[in-house]
Protein backbone atom coordinates (compact mmCIF):
# COMPACT_ATOMS: atom_id res chain seq x y z
CA UNK A 1 0.00 0.00 0.00
CA UNK A 2 1.20 3.47 -0.93
CA UNK A 3 2.51 5.90 2.18
CA UNK A 4 0.02 8.36 1.02
CA UNK A 5 -2.96 5.82 1.22
CA UNK A 6 -4.93 5.93 4.11
CA UNK A 7 -5.73 2.49 5.61
CA UNK A 8 -9.73 1.61 6.28
CA UNK A 9 -10.98 1.80 9.60
CA UNK A 10 -10.68 -2.49 9.71
CA UNK A 11 -7.19 -2.44 8.59
CA UNK A 12 -6.20 0.13 11.34
CA UNK A 13 -7.86 -2.08 13.73
CA UNK A 14 -6.04 -5.04 13.04
CA UNK A 15 -2.91 -2.96 13.42
CA UNK A 16 -3.37 -1.88 16.78
CA UNK A 17 -4.44 -5.26 17.59
CA UNK A 18 -0.94 -6.32 16.37
CA UNK A 19 0.43 -3.60 18.15
CA UNK A 20 -0.96 -4.88 21.33
CA UNK A 21 -0.07 -8.41 20.98
CA UNK A 22 4.06 -7.03 20.03
CA UNK A 23 5.68 -9.45 22.35
CA UNK A 24 8.44 -7.12 22.57
CA UNK A 25 6.57 -2.99 22.65
CA UNK A 26 3.10 -4.45 23.48
CA UNK A 27 0.61 -4.37 26.09
CA UNK A 28 1.70 -6.85 28.84
CA UNK A 29 -1.96 -7.63 29.73
CA UNK A 30 -3.03 -8.31 26.17
CA UNK A 31 0.40 -10.41 25.21
CA UNK A 32 -0.84 -13.24 28.16
CA UNK A 33 -4.13 -13.65 26.69
CA UNK A 34 -5.52 -16.90 25.39
CA UNK A 35 -8.16 -17.86 24.00
CA UNK A 36 -10.18 -19.54 26.95
CA UNK A 37 -8.98 -16.50 29.00
CA UNK A 38 -10.75 -13.59 26.61
CA UNK A 39 -14.06 -16.28 25.71
CA UNK A 40 -15.76 -14.58 28.95
CA UNK A 41 -15.30 -11.41 27.82
CA UNK A 42 -16.74 -12.52 24.57
CA UNK A 43 -19.88 -13.52 25.88
CA UNK A 44 -20.11 -10.27 28.36
CA UNK A 45 -20.31 -8.21 25.28
CA UNK A 46 -22.94 -9.99 23.04
CA UNK A 47 -24.96 -9.45 26.58
CA UNK A 48 -23.47 -5.82 26.71
CA UNK A 49 -25.17 -5.65 22.67
CA UNK A 50 -28.31 -7.11 23.66
CA UNK A 51 -28.48 -4.68 26.64
CA UNK A 52 -28.41 -1.59 24.52
CA UNK A 53 -30.61 -3.27 21.84
CA UNK A 54 -33.37 -3.50 24.90
CA UNK A 55 -32.71 -0.12 26.22
CA UNK A 56 -32.97 1.32 22.88
CA UNK A 57 -29.86 3.31 23.20
CA UNK A 58 -28.34 3.89 19.67
CA UNK A 59 -25.35 5.09 21.03
CA UNK A 60 -24.28 2.57 23.77
CA UNK A 61 -25.48 -0.10 20.66
CA UNK A 62 -22.60 1.43 18.10
CA UNK A 63 -19.89 1.24 21.08
CA UNK A 64 -21.04 -2.48 22.25
CA UNK A 65 -20.77 -3.52 18.66
CA UNK A 66 -17.62 -2.28 18.69
CA UNK A 67 -15.87 -4.14 21.88
CA UNK A 68 -17.71 -7.20 20.47
CA UNK A 69 -16.42 -6.74 16.86
CA UNK A 70 -12.61 -6.18 18.97
CA UNK A 71 -13.02 -9.75 20.67
CA UNK A 72 -13.50 -10.93 17.06
CA UNK A 73 -10.23 -9.24 16.43
CA UNK A 74 -8.73 -10.33 19.28
CA UNK A 75 -9.36 -14.31 18.69
CA UNK A 76 -8.86 -13.88 15.27
CA UNK A 77 -5.08 -12.09 16.33
CA UNK A 78 -4.39 -14.94 18.62
CA UNK A 79 -4.87 -17.88 15.56
CA UNK A 80 -2.77 -15.72 13.11
CA UNK A 81 -0.10 -16.08 15.38
CA UNK A 82 -0.31 -19.89 16.08
CA UNK A 83 -0.59 -20.30 12.18
CA UNK A 84 -4.30 -21.45 12.38
CA UNK A 85 -6.20 -19.03 10.19
CA UNK A 86 -6.51 -14.89 10.42
CA UNK A 87 -9.09 -12.08 9.82
CA UNK A 88 -9.82 -12.19 6.49
CA UNK A 89 -10.22 -15.96 6.32
CA UNK A 90 -12.80 -15.51 9.44
CA UNK A 91 -14.26 -12.89 6.89
CA UNK A 92 -14.40 -14.85 3.67
CA UNK A 93 -15.69 -17.88 5.66
CA UNK A 94 -18.68 -15.80 6.74
CA UNK A 95 -19.02 -14.81 3.12
CA UNK A 96 -19.04 -17.90 1.58
CA UNK A 97 -21.55 -19.37 4.47
CA UNK A 98 -23.75 -16.41 3.76
CA UNK A 99 -23.99 -17.16 -0.04
CA UNK A 100 -24.27 -20.84 0.37
CA UNK A 101 -27.56 -20.08 2.77
CA UNK A 102 -28.95 -17.38 0.45
CA UNK A 103 -29.21 -19.55 -3.16
CA UNK A 104 -32.84 -17.37 -3.65
CA UNK A 105 -30.41 -14.39 -3.50
CA UNK A 106 -27.46 -14.96 -4.89
CA UNK A 107 -28.41 -18.19 -6.99
CA UNK A 108 -30.77 -19.60 -9.24
CA UNK A 109 -33.14 -20.23 -6.70
CA UNK A 110 -36.90 -18.17 -6.80
CA UNK A 111 -37.28 -15.82 -3.99
CA UNK A 112 -38.87 -16.84 -0.59
CA UNK A 113 -40.89 -15.48 2.30
CA UNK A 114 -39.20 -14.90 5.59
CA UNK A 115 -40.73 -18.48 7.02
CA UNK A 116 -39.68 -20.68 3.76
CA UNK A 117 -36.05 -18.82 4.21
CA UNK A 118 -36.32 -19.86 8.12
CA UNK A 119 -37.19 -23.21 7.34
CA UNK A 120 -34.39 -23.57 4.46
CA UNK A 121 -31.44 -21.91 6.67
CA UNK A 122 -32.07 -24.92 9.19
CA UNK A 123 -32.01 -27.64 6.41
CA UNK A 124 -28.94 -26.24 5.50
CA UNK A 125 -27.70 -25.84 8.77
CA UNK A 126 -28.21 -29.36 9.25
CA UNK A 127 -27.15 -30.97 6.06
CA UNK A 128 -23.75 -28.91 7.09
CA UNK A 129 -23.81 -30.47 10.21
CA UNK A 130 -23.98 -33.87 8.73
CA UNK A 131 -21.27 -33.17 6.81
CA UNK A 132 -19.02 -32.14 9.39
CA UNK A 133 -20.02 -35.56 11.23
CA UNK A 134 -19.04 -37.96 8.11
CA UNK A 135 -16.73 -40.58 9.18
CA UNK A 136 -17.13 -39.52 12.44
CA UNK A 137 -17.22 -42.86 15.45
CA UNK A 138 -21.08 -41.52 16.41
CA UNK A 139 -24.06 -41.51 14.47
CA UNK A 140 -25.53 -37.94 13.52
CA UNK A 141 -27.75 -36.27 15.65
CA UNK A 142 -30.71 -34.02 15.02
CA UNK A 143 -28.99 -31.66 18.60
CA UNK A 144 -25.79 -31.96 17.41
CA UNK A 145 -23.35 -28.75 17.64
CA UNK A 146 -25.76 -26.89 20.80
CA UNK A 147 -22.79 -25.08 22.09
CA UNK A 148 -22.39 -26.48 25.72
CA UNK A 149 -21.48 -22.88 27.53
CA UNK A 150 -25.23 -21.29 26.36
CA UNK A 151 -27.04 -19.39 29.22
CA UNK A 152 -29.25 -22.65 29.96
CA UNK A 153 -32.67 -21.58 29.41
CA UNK A 154 -31.32 -20.56 25.82
CA UNK A 155 -29.59 -24.15 25.21
CA UNK A 156 -32.96 -26.00 26.69
CA UNK A 157 -35.25 -24.49 24.06
CA UNK A 158 -32.57 -24.65 21.47
CA UNK A 159 -32.33 -28.42 22.02
CA UNK A 160 -36.39 -28.55 22.46
CA UNK A 161 -36.78 -26.95 18.94
CA UNK A 162 -33.84 -29.54 17.73
CA UNK A 163 -35.80 -32.15 18.56
CA UNK A 164 -39.05 -30.89 17.37
CA UNK A 165 -37.82 -30.13 14.08
CA UNK A 166 -37.48 -34.29 13.57
CA UNK A 167 -41.26 -34.63 14.45
CA UNK A 168 -40.54 -35.31 18.19
CA UNK A 169 -42.59 -32.25 19.70
CA UNK A 170 -46.15 -31.41 20.76
CA UNK A 171 -47.94 -29.01 18.17
CA UNK A 172 -49.17 -26.51 20.49
CA UNK A 173 -48.81 -25.34 24.21
CA UNK A 174 -51.67 -27.75 26.55
CA UNK A 175 -50.01 -30.65 26.87
CA UNK A 176 -46.79 -28.91 27.97
CA UNK A 177 -48.07 -27.00 30.46
CA UNK A 178 -49.85 -30.26 32.14
CA UNK A 179 -46.11 -31.42 31.85
CA UNK A 180 -45.62 -28.41 34.05
CA UNK A 181 -48.13 -29.11 36.43
CA UNK A 182 -46.73 -33.18 36.78
CA UNK A 183 -43.18 -31.64 37.72
CA UNK A 184 -44.50 -29.49 40.02
CA UNK A 185 -46.02 -32.71 41.95
CA UNK A 186 -42.67 -34.49 41.86
CA UNK A 187 -40.59 -31.09 42.78
CA UNK A 188 -43.52 -31.47 46.02
CA UNK A 189 -42.53 -34.59 46.55
CA UNK A 190 -38.84 -34.23 46.42
CA UNK A 191 -38.87 -31.41 49.39
CA UNK A 192 -41.44 -33.74 51.51
CA UNK A 193 -38.43 -37.40 51.34
CA UNK A 194 -36.09 -36.61 49.02
CA UNK A 195 -32.39 -36.43 48.87
CA UNK A 196 -30.67 -32.50 47.41
CA UNK A 197 -29.77 -34.23 44.54
CA UNK A 198 -33.23 -35.12 43.62
CA UNK A 199 -34.46 -32.05 44.58
CA UNK A 200 -32.22 -30.42 41.74
CA UNK A 201 -33.07 -33.23 39.82
CA UNK A 202 -36.61 -32.36 39.53
CA UNK A 203 -36.69 -28.27 39.28
CA UNK A 204 -34.09 -28.73 36.65
CA UNK A 205 -37.33 -30.81 35.00
CA UNK A 206 -39.71 -28.19 36.08
CA UNK A 207 -37.62 -25.32 34.43
CA UNK A 208 -37.12 -27.39 31.36
CA UNK A 209 -40.93 -28.21 30.75
CA UNK A 210 -41.59 -24.05 31.46
CA UNK A 211 -39.16 -23.32 28.95
CA UNK A 212 -40.55 -25.79 26.68
CA UNK A 213 -44.43 -23.99 27.53
CA UNK A 214 -42.29 -20.57 26.49
CA UNK A 215 -41.39 -22.40 23.24
CA UNK A 216 -44.50 -23.85 22.06
CA UNK A 217 -46.41 -20.08 23.27
CA UNK A 218 -43.32 -18.35 21.00
CA UNK A 219 -42.07 -16.51 23.79
CA UNK A 220 -38.45 -16.10 23.89
CA UNK A 221 -37.54 -17.85 27.60
CA UNK A 222 -34.33 -15.66 28.49
CA UNK A 223 -35.98 -12.40 27.33
CA UNK A 224 -39.44 -13.54 29.52
CA UNK A 225 -37.05 -14.66 32.49
CA UNK A 226 -35.12 -10.79 32.02
CA UNK A 227 -38.40 -9.04 32.10
CA UNK A 228 -39.80 -11.10 34.96
CA UNK A 229 -36.62 -10.20 36.91
CA UNK A 230 -36.82 -6.43 36.04
CA UNK A 231 -40.61 -6.16 37.35
CA UNK A 232 -39.47 -8.23 40.57
CA UNK A 233 -36.36 -5.37 40.55
CA UNK A 234 -38.41 -2.70 40.23
CA UNK A 235 -41.56 -3.61 42.61
CA UNK A 236 -39.13 -4.14 45.08
CA UNK A 237 -37.08 -0.89 45.23
CA UNK A 238 -40.31 0.43 45.47
CA UNK A 239 -40.89 -1.65 48.85
CA UNK A 240 -37.78 -0.27 50.01
CA UNK A 241 -38.28 2.94 49.00
CA UNK A 242 -41.67 2.93 51.41
CA UNK A 243 -40.44 1.89 54.24
CA UNK A 244 -37.13 4.51 53.85
CA UNK A 245 -40.03 6.84 54.12
CA UNK A 246 -40.64 5.77 57.62
CA UNK A 247 -37.18 5.45 58.41
CA UNK A 248 -37.09 1.73 57.95
CA UNK A 249 -35.01 -0.93 56.34
CA UNK A 250 -36.08 -4.47 54.49
CA UNK A 251 -34.43 -5.71 57.76
CA UNK A 252 -36.66 -3.59 59.89
CA UNK A 253 -39.85 -4.76 58.08
CA UNK A 254 -42.02 -8.30 58.86
CA UNK A 255 -42.52 -10.01 55.96
CA UNK A 256 -46.51 -9.28 55.95
CA UNK A 257 -45.70 -6.07 56.40
CA UNK A 258 -43.39 -6.59 53.10
CA UNK A 259 -46.00 -8.58 51.34
CA UNK A 260 -48.78 -5.72 51.68
CA UNK A 261 -46.19 -2.92 50.38
CA UNK A 262 -45.46 -4.97 47.21
CA UNK A 263 -49.51 -5.77 46.89
CA UNK A 264 -50.38 -1.85 47.05
CA UNK A 265 -47.51 -1.35 44.31
CA UNK A 266 -48.55 -4.21 42.23
CA UNK A 267 -52.23 -2.46 42.08
CA UNK A 268 -50.89 0.81 41.64
CA UNK A 269 -48.96 -0.26 38.59
CA UNK A 270 -51.98 -2.52 37.07
CA UNK A 271 -54.34 0.63 37.50
CA UNK A 272 -55.58 2.14 34.15
CA UNK A 273 -54.06 5.39 33.52
CA UNK A 274 -56.35 8.28 34.52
Amino acid sequence: MPSSAKPTDIDRLLGIMARLRDKDHGCPWDIEQRFETIAPYTIEEAYEVADAIARNDMPALKEELGDLLLQVVFHARMAEEAGLFDFAAVAAGLCDKLIVRHPHVFGAESQRDARAQTVAWEAQKAAERAAKRAGGSEPPSAIDDVPVNLPALTRAEKIQKRAGRVGFDWKEPGPAVAKVAEEVAEVEAALAGGSPDELAEEIGDLLFAVTNVARLSAVDPESALRRATAKFERRFRAVEATLAESGRRPQDATLAEMDAIWDAVKRLERAPPR
